[in-house]
C-alpha cells in the first residue's frame, strides 16, 4: 500500500510540475498593453502582459490564430474554424461567443497547414477601430498571391483595399497610409533566402496612390509595425530574424534586438509595446524606453494531448528490414523499435523510449545486430542493438547536431554508412567506433549510396558543382574517390551486381521530345534508363558485339578446287524485308 501512495504521490508531484513547466510553444502573441492573447496547442489564451497563469479563451474544435487586438484593447479579431472554413471572427478581449464576420467559399488552401499558411488570416485594424484587416487567396488560383481585405467589425461584405497583392501590413495613426509585404510565404520560411520572394517594407499612400520601398534589402524585411514616424519590422539580413527600426524622417535604420539562436516570429505592435515570439517564449519590447522583457506564463489545464495512451503501432509503421533468413522483421512504428517474427513468436520492443523517436531500423546482414536512429540523447544518433535484448543497445555517434536520414549495413556487417543533412558521407566501424568522412557534396544531400559485395567500395551519387550529378566510387583502402560516369547525363541510385562485376545505375539520357499542340513548345518525357559499367578491364560486356566469321572450308590439295558463290543478295534482301 505504501509502495502504491508512493508511486501515485510521484505520478501526482510529475504532473504538477509538467503543469507548472510549461511556458513554451505559444505562437502568434498580441498585446493591448495590459493583458498577452496568444496560441497555445490550437486555442487562445490571455495573460497579464508582466506574466503569470494563462486562462483560455476559446475551446473550439478547430484552430484558433493570429488574434489581434482592436485600437481601443476591448476587441479580439482572430482567425478560427468554428464553422469548418477558416474564416475571421470577433470577440471580447476577455473572452466571449465568438461572432463570424467574413464568409467564404471552401477551398483546397482551405487546410490550415497549407505551406503557404492559412487562409483568411487577420492582420491588423483600421485605426478608427471600425473594420477589421485580413489577407485573404479567396480570389486567387495561384497559394502564393494574396490580396488584403477589409471587413466592417459588425460584419457584411468585405472591401478589398487597391493593392494588387498583400501580406502583412500596418496604417499609420490617420489611415493615410499603409505599409504593407507583397509576398506572404512567413509559413514558407526558406531560411536566409534571397531570390525574388524574399520581401520588401512598402508603403502605399492613400490620397496619392504612389508606392514606395522602403528597404530594399535581399534579405527577407517582413510583418512592418507603424509607430508616430518609425516602422519597425523583423529581418533576417544577419541571418537571425532580429527587430528593426526605420526612421521615415532621417531615412536612418537601426536594429534593436540581437538574438543569436532562434528567429523572432509574428510580432504585433499596440501603443508603445510589440510583443514577439522567440524560441516558444513570449517577449515584450517597450518602444520608449527600449527594454526588452521575457515574459513567464505558465498553463494549467487537463493537458489531453500529454495523457499517456494505449496506441496501435500496427498502424504507424515507418520502416521495416528482414532478419537475413526471412524469419523476423525490424519495425519502427510509432517512434519505437519492435522486432516481431513473420509467423511464431515473441515481439520485443527494443527502445522502450516514449520520450524518443527512434526510427530507420536496419537488420546486420549477419543478424546479430539491429541499428537504428534515436534522438534520446538530444540529437539523432546510431545505435546497434541485439535482436534479444541479451545487452544493451550500443552508441556508435556521439555529439553529432545534424539530421540523419538512414543507416546502411555494409554485407560484412562491421560498418554502417550515412549521409546527413549537412551534405555528408559517413561510415563508422562498429567495433572500434571510428568515423570515416567519405564524400562533402558542394550543391545537395547524398542521398543515394550501396557497399559493394566485399564491402571494399562504396558507390554514390552527388554532383560535384561542375555539371549533372555523377555516379562516383570509393575505395575503403586508399581512401580515393573516382567519378564513373561524365557530367553530360544525369546519373543516380548506383547498385553493384552480386558478383561485384558491374555497377548498374539510372540515367537520363533518351532525348525523346514530344511538340505540344498548344504551347508552341516540345517536351522530354521517360529520359531514365537503367545502364551499367564494368569495373574491370578485361571483364567483357555481357552485351559485347558479336561478329560470326566464315569458316574456310577450302578442298583437300589432292582434290579439285571448288568455288561456291554466296548467295548474298537474297540474304540482303530479307534483312530489309523486301522478300
Amino acid at each position: 500500500m505504501k509502495n502504491l501512495y508512493f508511486t501515485f504521490s510521484l505520478l501526482l508531484i510529475s504532473s504538477m510540475m509538467f503543469a507548472q513547466n510549461i511556458d513554451r510553444l505559444f505562437r502568434f502573441p498580441t498585446t493591448n498593453g495590459k493583458q498577452i492573447v496568444f496560441t497555445y496547442a490550437g486555442d487562445l489564451y490571455s495573460a497579464s502582459i508582466t506574466g503569470g497563469e494563462a486562462h483560455r479563451l476559446t475551446s473550439g474544435v478547430g484552430y484558433e490564430m493570429f488574434a489581434h487586438f482592436s485600437p481601443a484593447g476591448d476587441t479580439l479579431a482572430f482567425t478560427a474554424q468554428y464553422d469548418g472554413n477558416t474564416e475571421v471572427y470577433k470577440m471580447s478581449a476577455e473572452g466571449s461567443a465568438p461572432i463570424r464576420l467574413t464568409y467564404t467559399a471552401t477551398l483546397h488552401r482551405d487546410d490550415v497547414a497549407d505551406r503557404m499558411g492559412p487562409n483568411n488570416i487577420v492582420m491588423t485594424w483600421t485605426p478608427d477601430g471600425k473594420d477589421v484587416v485580413y489577407r485573404s487567396r479567396k480570389q486567387s488560383f495561384n497559394s502564393f498571391v494574396g490580396s488584403l481585405f477589409k471587413v466592417s467589425r459588425l460584419g457584411g461584405m468585405s472591401e478589398e483595399l487597391p493593392l494588387p497583392t498583400g501580406g502583412f501590413c500596418s496604417y499609420n495613426a490617420d489611415g493615410t497610409k499603409l505599409a504593407y509585404n507583397r509576398v506572404f510565404r512567413e509559413f514558407r520560411t526558406w531560411k536566409y533566402y534571397k531570390g525574388g520572394m524574399a520581401d520588401d517594407i512598402w508603403i502605399y499612400d492613400f490620397a496619392s496612390k504612389k508606392v514606395e520601398n522602403i528597404t530594399n534589402n535581399i534579405a527577407q524585411d517582413i510583418i512592418p509595425m507603424w509607430h508616430g514616424n518609425q516602422i519597425f519590422f523583423i529581418s533576417d539580413r544577419d541571418r537571425i530574424m532580429n527587430l528593426f527600426s526605420y526612421d521615415l524622417e532621417t531615412k536612418q535604420l537601426m536594429k534593436m534586438t540581437q538574438f543569436k539562436e532562434y528567429d523572432i516570429k509574428f510580432p504585433t505592435i499596440h501603443g508603445d509595446y510589440i510583443v514577439f515570439e522567440n524560441g516558444g517564449y513570449i517577449y515584450t519590447y517597450h518602444i520608449t524606453d527600449q527594454k526588452l522583457t521575457k515574459v513567464e506564463i505558465t498553463i494549467k489545464n487537463d493537458f489531453l494531448g500529454g495523457r499517456k495512451q494505449w496506441v496501435d503501432a500496427s498502424k504507424n509503421i515507418t520502416n521495416l528490414s528482414a532478419s537475413p533468413a526471412g524469419e523476423r522483421m525490424a519495425i519502427t512504428a510509432h517512434g519505437e523499435v519492435f522486432n516481431l517474427p513473420v509467423k511464431h513468436g515473441i515481439t520485443y520492443n527494443l527502445t522502450k523510449s516514449s520520450g524518443a523517436h527512434d526510427r530507420q531500423a536496419e537488420w546486420s546482414p549477419d543478424g546479430k545486430y539491429i541499428a537504428y536512429l534515436s534522438d534520446k540523447s538530444g540529437e539523432y544518433e546510431i545505435y546497434i542493438q541485439k535482436p534479444d535484448l541479451s545487452e544493451a543497445a550500443i552508441q556508435l555517434t556521439d555529439k553529432d547536431p545534424s539530421y540523419k536520414f538512414s543507416v546502411l549495413w555494409s554485407p560484412d556487417s562491421k560498418k554502417i554508412m550515412w549521409s546527413d543533412k549537412k551534405m555528408n558521407l559517413y561510415y563508422v566501424d562498429i567495433s572500434t567506433k571510428e568515423i570515416t568522412k567519405v564524400a562533402h557534396s558542394v550543391k545537395w544531400e547524398i542521398r543515394d549510396y550501396n557497399w559493394s559485395p566485399d564491402s571494399r567500395w562504396i558507390a554514390f551519387s552527388d554532383n560535384d558543382g561542375k555539371g549533372m550529378d555523377k555516379i562516383f566510387v570509393y575505395n575503403l583502402s586508399t581512401k580515393e574517390t573516382k567519378a564513373v560516369t561524365m557530367g553530360w547525363y544525369d546519373a543516380s541510385n548506383p547498385v553493384f551486381s552480386d558478383n561485384g562485376k558491374y555497377l548498374f545505375f539510372a540515367s537520363s539520357r533518351i532525348f525523346n521530345p514530344t511538340y505540344s499542340a498548344t504551347e508552341w513548345n516540345h517536351s522530354y518525357s521517360n529520359m531514365n534508363k537503367i545502364y551499367f559499367v564494368t569495373l574491370k578491364k578485361d571483364t567483357p560486356s555481357p552485351f559485347a558485339f558479336k561478329n560470326d566469321e566464315v569458316k574456310d572450308n577450302a578442298t583437300k590439295e589432292d582434290g579439285p578446287k571448288q568455288t561456291q558463290t554466296p548467295r548474298i543478295f537474297p540474304l540482303i534482301l530479307r534483312i530489309f524485308k523486301i522478300v
